[in-house]
């Protein structure tokens, strides 16, 4: 990036929430020059006191509802809102590119501002929010616009590059991959500690560990069904599950059905310091994803944070997460659709100490080398001044990955 580029950065999901998506653009813009972006993020509990321990500028805003488009009143008041918000605050500050960390509703607002202000922008793309291309009519249309004027697609794997070109019909050389990362130095593999253990009520048993949001692409029902046949090969086992979501209730209902209150702990929201915890102490780390209608898991950062710690892990063969492992070496994708499916490879897992050890070994090595954020964000530096050039040409061009040695 040039000294006088400045990237106004549109991110509704921010820490202090937990989310994959912003915790993308919380470890990426951290590892850049802090002069050199000001982010607009949402408002949530707990963001003042989380402002006050980084030197990032960060401004709060409430953004727009993303599930309703421009036609609705209420969706309509909230655009104009924001649009206006960040309009002058991108000219107060002297923004020369707008980054949206997803595509509703920062990715419209990136481009009511490009038409108002001539001002380049870049879209973040996850996954899940573009799956299958079937937001609806006016969200589709929505989104298309965001597309049709970026200067660049951002995807967080292959699979989301794939479903843009195929589904979207987005040229290939709008679109780059970056992949997410993770901190090999906070996420790290330490000795089984007893205290730790006993600190999370596990104690001596084998532990099976999800960290996430309790959705349905998730798979944790799938995982609870498999839980009485693991639970016969392995008696003592505990299924460990950190996170809150809008499966809770439903997923509290199917440890009650299948008689798992001895197997099963809701650990619920926790800070960073416990879930580092959870992922050193746990036996075998699990994210059951599935396909739900268009709904898919966008890639899972969680697998990069429990691999760092020197977990094996097993994933769904859903959505982008086969990017997320090396498949057979540190951990195993399998379909997720079926309990039996899913019970099988677990109890083999937890049997065999030799294969996870060496599984965890692998998995540490292999963030360490593929994934750090050190090196992932000097390649998303790349990117940024690969479109820098735009900002004195004006918004009509289009970034080319090609062109910039940044072929996916």
């Amino acid at each position: 990036m040039t000294s006088q580029s400045l990237i106004l950065v549109l991110a509704e999901n921010f820490p202090p929430r937990h989310g994959g998506s912003g915790r993308w653009l919380w470890e990426l813009f951290r590892r850049l020059p802090a002069d050199r972006s000001v982010i607009a993020a949402g408002i949530m509990p707990g963001a003042e006191a989380f402002d006050s321990t980084h030197d990032l500028n960060v401004s709060r805003i409430q953004y727009a509802d993303p599930s309703k488009g421009i036609v609705h009143p209420k969706g309509f008041r909230g655009y104009w809102r924001n649009f206006r918000q960040l309009s002058q605050l991108a000219i107060g500050v002297g923004a020369t590119t707008v980054h949206a960390g997803c595509v509703l509703p920062e990715g419209f607002l990136a481009y009511m501002m490009s038409l108002k202000l001539d001002l380049p922008y870049l879209v973040y793309v996850h996954g899940e929010e573009v799956e299958g291309a079937s937001l609806g009519h006016e969200l589709n249309w929505m989104v298309r616009r965001v597309f049709r004027r970026a200067a660049c697609l951002v995807a967080n794997t292959q699979n989301t590059r794939n479903i843009l070109i195929r589904d979207w019909n987005v040229p290939e050389h709008q679109v780059t991959v970056v992949h997410p990362g993770v901190d090999t130095e906070q996420f790290q593999p330490a000795p089984r500690n007893a205290k730790v253990r006993n600190n999370l009520e596990w104690g001596e048993r084998p532990v099976i560990l999800t960290v996430g949001r309790l959705a349905k692409r998730k798979g944790l029902d799938v995982m609870l069904r498999a839980m009485p046949a693991i639970c016969q090969s392995i008696p003592n086992v505990l299924y460990a599950i950190v996170g809150d979501g809008e499966e809770r209730d439903r997923l509290m209902q199917i440890v009650q059905e299948e008689n798992l209150q001895d197997h099963v702990r809701f650990h619920g929201a926790v800070d960073d310091h416990t879930i580092r915890n959870c992922y050193q102490q746990c036996d075998l780390f699990v994210l059951p994803n599935r396909r739900v209608g268009t709904d898919i898991e966008g890639f899972g950062m969680v697998l990069l944070e429990a691999q760092a710690c020197g977990q094996p892990v097993l994933a769904g063969a859903s959505g982008g997460t086969a990017e997320a492992i090396d498949p057979g070496y540190t951990g195993l994708t399998i379909d997720c659709r079926s309990s039996d499916q899913l019970a099988k490879p677990v109890i083999e897992l937890l049997q065999n100490t030799k294969q996870r050890e060496q599984m965890g070994r692998a998995g540490r090595e292999w963030t360490v080398v593929n994934f750090d954020w050190a090196a992932l964000a000097k390649h998303a530096d790349r990117v940024f001044s690969g479109i820098e050039p735009l900002c004195k040409r004006g918004s009509g061009k289009r970034f080319d990955a090609n062109d910039s040695g940044l072929t996916p």
